[in-house]
């Protein structure tokens, strides 16, 4: 029998690249259009959008680190499943909106589906996969995850099209692919889990040292990065049409989904810090720039560097923890790490709301100068702080 020469691209972690696929069709499909439905159909001022997206993340947060927990102690697809159900119902509520309280209400719900789908789905991705093949595998996942992001706006387009610029009908398309990944949830495999005596043994363990390191480096900078809502209103009030900050949004993830899987081998070769630190400086340079650029072909291209952030970061972020933890230790490792960048993103969310304006370029500005600080201190301290 031929030896795979991909032995890290299991079945369990191409499963979680569809669902996450088709997920992310959907709220990618819902999340350009929702900053405008917010502020122009609805009547909500700006620093609204700020306050919804981050009450929205500071519920994942709080649920990641509770479902992370229970990943390692049960069955991990069940709460996969009840994840994913409850973002496909979060997506009708948003769709079904007449006032902005019921869109923060439909995004609790969907986020509080992501805080409890989060952990486990990454600690079932890994399941057999070594520690140095994680950042291929995480990096697959989210090439998948954000093709889905590429998808899911020209949906929108298309849907925005067929129904006239309505924007309320167009966010009802969003539902069918929601609804789809939670069919492919039953698909998943349960992987062989920790007999009882040893996960009640391992669960009074702390979480290793260099862990805590890493989580918490990466959770100061999320204090930084604002939902990527507040980002497209920007687009929107530098004078670009629905269109044209839906197409941006597409340029965004289309690179995103480019160097997902690239910067995920690169980390495994020469070690996640160096790849972190150097998307660090490109998010300074990709939030600086939209701060003081109201140039739409210079903000196109701004929007493109900031696909390269996310690209170096998230699935390497992820992969970075997961190699310092043990196997038993991986879901609640995993909802602690992504709990704590929840809560700062709520933070970062409140703070850049209130702090908006007009048009939203101070704190831009103010965020892009302090993520150099940080991106230069993962490169030159990162190796030190990933080592026990």
């Amino acid at each position: 029998m031929a030896v795979s020469s991909r032995p890290w691209l299991t079945r369990n972690l191409k499963l979680t690249s569809g669902i996450s696929l088709l997920q992310d069709a959907a709220s990618e499909l819902l999340y350009p259009i929702m900053p405008i439905l917010l502020t122009t159909v609805l009547g909500a001022p700006a620093a609204v959008v700020g306050v919804v997206e981050g009450i929205a993340e500071g519920v994942a947060a709080l649920t990641k680190y509770v479902a992370g927990r229970l990943a390692d102690r049960f069955a991990k697809v069940p709460l996969v499943g009840a994840g994913y159900g409850l973002a496909a119902l979060g997506k009708v509520l948003v769709a079904a909106a007449g006032a902005w309280p019921v869109v923060l209400l439909g995004r609790c719900v969907d986020r509080l589906g992501k805080g409890i789908r989060g952990a486990p789905r990454d600690a079932l991705m890994v399941a057999g996969i070594a520690p140095e093949h994680r950042g291929k595998a995480f990096g697959f996942h989210r090439a998948a995850d954000t093709a889905g992001a590429v998808i899911g706006p020209l949906l929108g387009l298309a849907a925005i099209a067929w129904f006239n610029g309505n924007l309320r009908l167009a966010l009802w398309v969003a539902v069918v692919p929601a609804v789809l990944s939670v069919l492919l949830v039953f698909a998943l495999k349960e992987p062989e889990r920790t007999p009882p005596k040893v996960r009640a043994e391992r669960s009074t363990v702390p979480l290793p040292r260099p862990f805590w390191q890493v989580a918490g480096t990466l959770a100061v900078f999320s204090l930084l990065n604002f939902p990527d809502a507040l980002v497209l209103l920007r687009l929107h009030e530098i004078g670009f049409g629905v269109t044209g900050v839906i197409l941006a949004y597409v340029g965004y993830n289309a690179v995103y989904a480019a160097l997902s899987y690239p910067a995920g081998a690169v980390s495994d070769r020469l070690g996640p810090h160096k790849v972190i630190g150097l998307g660090l400086l490109v998010f300074a340079l990709a939030y600086a720039g939209l701060g003081a650029t109201t140039d739409h072909l210079a903000a196109v291209a701004l929007i493109g560097v900031y696909g390269v952030f996310t690209a170096f970061t998230d699935g390497v972020g992820k992969a970075w923890v997961s190699s310092i933890l043990p196997s038993d230790q991986q879901g609640t490792g995993q909802g602690v790490f992504q709990g704590l960048l929840g809560v700062g993103v709520l933070a970062a969310g409140l703070w850049a709301g209130l702090a908006w304006g007009a048009d939203g370029h101070l704190p831009l500005l103010i965020s892009g100068t302090l993520a150099a600080v940080v991106g230069v201190f993962v490169l030159t301290f990162g190796r030190r702080v990933a080592v026990a």
